[in-house]
């Protein structure tokens, strides 16, 4: 049987102080400037949907790595463009009477945040999804410019291994 995911991906913008020598960086996405839509793989055909990020900020230590911060999303504000189908996801996969909000908080930041340019950077830590808690590594691609960066990230979600209904 085939294993059918749920791939999010994340576009941000986002301000962040960039100090020539500063250990610390922190990076704030704006909500306005940013997207989250996902693909569902179901037997034939994909569903495409969004989300909408709440809110966002990371701070990281550029020397150890260490990280913290998080990035929400309302899982109340799924769309699909299919009403029928939006009320099943939300009643009966994301169940969002009892969880409204999917949040992954940051630990660890690899790579390195190049200022101009582009990075790809390594974030682990914690996906809290359907009331429980997985280990994640998010790989962003992000390009930056004069204090402002924008990115992409990019990630499965296997949600029947994560105790969320198969749609």
């Amino acid at each position: 049987m085939a294993r059918t995911l749920l791939r999010l991906a994340l576009f941000f913008g986002a301000a962040i102080p960039l100090p020539a020598l500063a250990a610390e960086r922190v990076v704030v996405l704006d909500p306005a400037a940013s997207a989250v839509s996902f693909t569902l793989d179901t037997t034939f055909h994909e569903v495409h949907g969004t989300m909408v990020l709440t809110a966002g900020t990371i701070r990281f230590d550029t020397e150890t790595g260490e990280a913290s911060g998080e990035i929400a999303v309302d899982a109340t504000r799924t769309e699909t463009g299919n009403e029928g189908r939006d009320e099943k996801m939300l009643a009966e996969v994301l169940e969002t009477g009892r969880y409204p909000s999917i949040v992954f908080r940051a630990r660890r930041v690899e790579g390195v945040l190049a200022d101009p340019g582009r990075s790809e950077l390594r974030i682990a830590g914690v996906m809290s999804v359907h009331g429980a808690d997985h280990p994640m590594t998010l790989n962003a691609t992000v390009e930056s410019d004069a204090g402002r960066i924008q990115g992409e990230l990019k990630f499965p979600i296997p949600y029947v291994e994560w105790g969320m209904s198969d749609p």
